[in-house]
């Protein structure tokens, strides 16, 4: 028979740790099979400081230098635009404020003279329309039809009506034959006409229906109308003269005199004038116009008393250069007169 195999060798028992030099003590120091099988932490090498050198801090403060002007440079851009904005937004809407055409305006003036019987009269007042290369028909059209919706009771149109002669505006001025009121519509003569030819205007209004007042009265039932031309025609030997229009009347009447400035408001409170109705202020047109405005003419815009005179300056219904008004919209203003005696 073959012999038993061999059995297998015992395996080799596991030698103990075996001790290792220290190398830092001279003793020893064991080292275990976990210790190998541990994950190795990696060393923190810390940074040595850099000591700041006048080249770093000179970059430094260009590099900080560079945003803050950044920084400015986008609020000034950032505001630059919001203020182009709002100009463009405000020129918008004041050239929209023009070419719309006027609004109605209403006040009340009581004169002491007036009869009890002409308590509630209404005067129709408009002023520089300022007929021209923008303004043209279709804005006459919408001032006439502006001002026959007040029913009036008489029209009174205070000057500056264009700027150029009866050749160029002549049809633009047509729809004015289409005013109607009850008594009958009146023109006065303003600075501009004086640019254009102001004899061929006078003709031309009245070809329309509208009756010129050169430094004369109308005798109506219930007061004194009297209408002066523009100082502007003194060089032309046409200004105003008061003395013509005024004198040799009944005081004790009422009177309401046409005057496109009103810077003439002396004269009226000279002559016992009750009422003086004017324009070509434009009410300033465009902020701060009025102020400008206020340096040459003693009123503005509205109602004021000078003496036992009132000035009344409308703020015209169109606009003289660009086409745009700012605070200063246009207007006809239905002056109400009213009897004290009511």
């Amino acid at each position: 028979p073959a012999p038993d195999p061999a059995p297998d060798p015992a395996p080799d028992p596991v030698p103990d740790p075996t001790p290792v030099p220290a190398a830092a003590t001279g003793g020893t120091a064991t080292v275990t099979a976990e210790a190998l099988e541990a994950p190795r932490t990696p060393a923190t090498v810390e940074a040595p400081e850099t000591a700041e050198t006048p080249e770093t801090a000179e970059v430094t403060e260009a590099v900080e230098t560079r945003r803050t002007t950044s920084r400015r440079l986008f609020v000034a851009r950032a505001v630059a635009a919001g203020a182009t904005a709002a100009a463009a937004g405000t020129v918008g809407y004041g050239t929209y404020t023009v070419l719309r055409g006027p609004r109605v305006k209403r006040v009340t003036v009581p004169l002491a003279k007036l009869p009890r019987r002409a308590h509630g009269f209404r005067i129709a007042v408009v002023s520089d329309i300022h007929l021209g290369p923008v303004l043209g028909r279709s804005h006459t059209r919408r001032v006439v039809e502006t001002i026959n919706r007040t029913n009036p009771d008489l029209v009174a149109v205070v000057g500056d009506l264009v700027d150029g002669s009866v050749a160029d505006l002549g049809p633009a001025a047509e729809p004015l034959r289409g005013l109607r009121s009850r008594i009958g519509s009146f023109f006065v003569t303003g600075n501009h006409e004086y640019f254009s030819g102001a004899e061929q205007w006078v003709d031309h209004v009245r070809e329309l229906g509208v009756r010129p007042l050169e430094n004369e009265r109308v005798e109506l039932p219930w007061f004194d109308l009297a209408g002066v031309n523009d100082v502007a025609g003194e060089d032309e030997g046409q200004g105003p003269d008061f003395d013509r229009a005024l004198a040799d009347r009944d005081r004790a009447r009422a009177s309401v005199l046409l005057a496109h400035q009103p810077v003439v408001i002396d004269d009226a409170v000279e002559r016992g004038v009750d009422l003086q109705l004017s324009g070509h202020t434009h009410g300033g047109q465009l902020w701060p116009g009025k102020y400008v405005a206020a340096l040459a003419n003693p009123t503005v815009a509205g109602l004021e008393r000078y003496g036992d005179t009132q000035l009344y300056v409308t703020r015209g219904a169109g606009a003289w250069g660009p086409p745009v008004r700012v605070g200063a919209p246009p207007d006809v203003t239905v002056v109400e007169l009213a009897s004290t005696r009511a």
